[in-house]
């Protein structure tokens, strides 16, 4: 697809500063804004409908041109809060929402009535072709270096097949930690990147300051994937504690997982410790802490202002 993220969010440069459960917020949006590049906020970092609102009023006071905000839903059963949430975004409005773990539909239909667009995760081609369908404007590829709950496919090999079966703009999103890596990801079609970990190493990062520093101390090939955070394999920092405790899920989770009756259960018990451990990680750090990132932490060298992590990626 011919049209650039730049075009489609009149932004500077093809930048979307990724959402981040519990990192991202206004600050580092604003900042993100300010350099031109586009910053977005899971919808699930506020715990209130009015935190929610006041949130999209101070990003829309604090855009600037050559910047644009938007917001992370997950639209799938499991966010009771998901309604609400979409109402209160398309009644103060925003650039772009991004959905995640779910049918995307009645977020498309909602928010186009506003005038936002729509960007859609997507980790192959048949949910990229499905959401397309569905009136996606735009397609976020989540590849296999992505952080947190990543892909399995590589970078090139599931941009170059978006581009070659779908017609809207495909969004690269993981494993980009430097500006020779955005141009990497450029060359293979792609229309902009969206970029995450780099970010949790920022000052304006309401995260403890062991979380940032681990994304310094630690590098891509400390990255390991987990199944005892939420159920579902995620990424994260392989420090002592993670590697004492293992990565793969017990054997009594396991035998749960196979019972057809109890295995909705344990996966909606194990996500919300899981949600609970990550939030108490992120902001208490202790020897028990998990800290959830990406391999693009390799290039993370020292804990920096967003403007000047920002400038890694377009100087």
């Amino acid at each position: 697809m011919s049209i650039k993220l730049t075009e489609l969010l009149k932004i500077n440069h093809p930048i979307i500063q990724a959402p981040m459960f519990l990192v991202s917020n206004v600050d580092m949006v604003t900042e993100a804004m300010k350099s031109g590049i586009a910053g977005c906020i899971p919808a699930l970092n506020y715990r209130t409908p009015n935190e929610l609102r006041l949130a999209a009023k101070a990003l829309k006071e604090a855009k600037v041109q050559g910047g644009s905000f938007g917001f992370n839903l997950i639209v799938n059963k499991s966010n009771v809060k998901y309604k609400s949430q979409l109402e209160i975004i398309c009644e103060e409005g925003c650039d772009f929402i991004i959905t995640s773990l779910g049918s995307p539909e009645e977020t498309i239909k909602q928010a186009h009535k506003v005038g936002i667009k729509v960007f859609c995760d997507v980790v192959d081609l048949k949910f990229a072709k499905k959401v397309e369908s569905l009136g996606a404007d735009a397609i976020i590829a989540v590849n296999n270096q992505a952080g947190g709950h990543r892909g399995n496919i590589s970078p090139k090999d599931l941009i170059t097949e978006l581009v070659e079966n779908c017609n809207i703009p495909i969004i690269s999103a993981g494993g980009v930690g430097c500006k020779a890596d955005v141009d990497k990801i450029l060359s293979y079609g792609a229309s902009g990147v969206s970029v995450g970990s780099p970010f949790i190493a920022s000052v304006e990062a309401h995260v403890t300051d062991e979380y940032k520093q681990a994304c310094v101390d630690y590098g891509s090939e400390d990255i390991v994937m987990t199944e005892r955070i939420s159920g579902t394999p995620c990424t994260v920092i392989n420090t002592p504690y993670v590697k004492k405790i293992g990565t793969k899920a017990t054997w009594i989770e396991n035998m749960l997982n196979k019972n057809r009756k109890l295995k909705k259960w344990v996966k909606m018990i194990r996500f919300s410790i899981g949600m609970n451990a990550t939030k108490k990680a992120a902001t208490k750090a202790t020897y028990k802490t998990v800290w959830v990132a990406g391999p693009s932490i390799e290039y993370t060298k020292a804990i920096l202002p967003t403007k000047d992590i920002v400038k890694r990626f377009v100087d």
